[in-house]
């Protein structure tokens, strides 16, 4: 049986500027504060704030992330989401990209895979799926669809 994908929930997630360590010869590595955000779809709720996602920009310009956050749902609930992925710009926008220009998310392949942990019965389903996620980039957040592997 073939699989196909069901929309689950959107994240606005607001971050905050950037703070680089600089390159390590890896890559730039770089960290991005999570300040905040919503969650809306079959989750409902707010992204609490101290977060961070962990970033190496590698020599060929893909982004390797690993998002680490906590979602307080409208009932009270915390699911933990740990979303790692890739990021990568079409090679004609790469150098506006590094300067901190935003690119239209047509040029821009930014996939990820979100993995839930949560002690809420209500939200145990999460830890028992597969998920997958498509994120545009906008100059103060990342906007995360989610979509469940059926």
């Amino acid at each position: 049986m073939n699989p196909d994908l069901e929309k689950i929930a959107t994240l606005a997630i607001d971050v905050a500027k950037p703070v680089s360590a600089g390159q390590t010869g890896l890559g730039l590595r770089r960290l991005i504060p999570i300040e905040s955000g919503t969650a809306t779809g079959r989750i409902e709720g707010r992204i609490l704030p101290g977060g961070a996602d962990s970033q190496i920009i590698r020599p060929n310009g893909r982004t390797d992330l690993s998002a680490r956050y906590l979602i307080e749902t409208e009932d009270g609930d915390i699911i933990y989401l740990e979303n790692n992925g890739i990021r990568q710009v079409d090679a004609a926008y790469r150098k506006r990209a590094s300067q901190g220009e935003i690119i239209p998310p047509e040029h821009v392949y930014f996939r990820t895979v979100p993995v839930f942990e949560t002690s809420s019965e209500t939200y145990s389903w999460l830890m028992d799926k597969i998920f997958i996620g498509a994120a545009t980039r906008l100059e103060n957040q990342v906007l995360l669809e989610i979509y469940q592997v059926n």
